[in-house]
């Protein structure tokens, strides 16, 4: 089945998209079969949030997009999901907030490393780091701990999409601003974000965009001022009363 024999009329035409792109991802040999299970585990969380943006998710997402002008260096990390759920829409954002991409993987290997970085080439990306590896997170003993030290070692503010709990948990410890996108609202890694939003990767990343240009003209007070208004605990208990309440309207 390809993307175009996906009618859009399909009452499940976007999830039936969505696990195309992570199945593709495997055979292009950018996402681990892992991945498949992590998909799974979150389409089930965004079927008991009706597979929508709800309001609060989109308070984040505009939170996360007034950060990411606001700071002196963002990175967006890039998993093998997040490479072949939403390469383009990455892309997009990095240029819209100037931002670097950088490429993080558990299974790592330089192959699948080159692989991702190459794949989001060919959506757009000029420079994609990750693959010099020459600075380390502290407290981690898996290969996530690597990064670039002129990537997310010096970054202040970094956007980790569909991350694991404890990378997510030893960047907050690094007193990095952490924007995590993760669909359960009360995992590690949501709990940890200093602006967790729990919504799908592929709506996230692009209403992040949205916002960002919508805010391109604001003042750094006014910027400073929307941040300053999340509120993420908040926004995480709606998330999951959202999730628990059962309402798929």
């Amino acid at each position: 089945m390809t993307e175009v024999e996906v009618p859009e009329s399909h009452p499940r035409y976007e999830s039936l998209l969505t696990r195309h792109r992570i199945e593709a991802g495997v055979e292009k040999g950018i996402t681990s079969r892992q991945g498949l299970i992590a998909q799974g585990r979150g389409e089930a969380y965004d079927y008991l949030l009706g597979e929508r943006t709800i309001p609060s998710a989109d308070e984040a997402e505009r939170a996360a997009a007034a950060q990411f002008l606001l700071a002196d260096q963002a990175v967006v990390s890039v998993n093998g999901n997040v490479a072949a759920l939403c390469p383009g829409e990455v892309v997009v954002l990095a240029e819209v907030t100037g931002a670097d991409i950088e490429v993080n993987l558990f299974n790592r290997t330089e192959e699948r490393m080159e692989r991702i970085a190459d794949h989001l080439r060919e959506h757009g990306a000029r420079d994609v780091l990750g693959l010099a590896a020459d600075g380390r997170i502290p407290g981690l003993d898996h290969e996530r701990a690597k990064v670039d030290a002129d990537g997310i070692g010096s970054a202040d503010t970094v956007l980790v999409p569909l991350e694991d709990g404890d990378r997510a948990e030893a960047l907050a410890e690094m007193g990095k601003t952490e924007i995590v996108v993760d669909l359960n609202p009360m995992s590690r890694s949501a709990q940890s974000a200093s602006i967790p939003i729990v919504d799908n990767v592929m709506r996230a990343v692009p209403n992040m965009t949205e916002h960002a240009r919508s805010l391109e003209d604001a003042s750094e007070q006014e910027l400073r001022d929307i941040v300053a208004a999340f509120d993420r605990e908040a926004a995480l208990a709606a998330a999951e009363d959202a999730i628990r309440s059962g309402d798929l309207g």
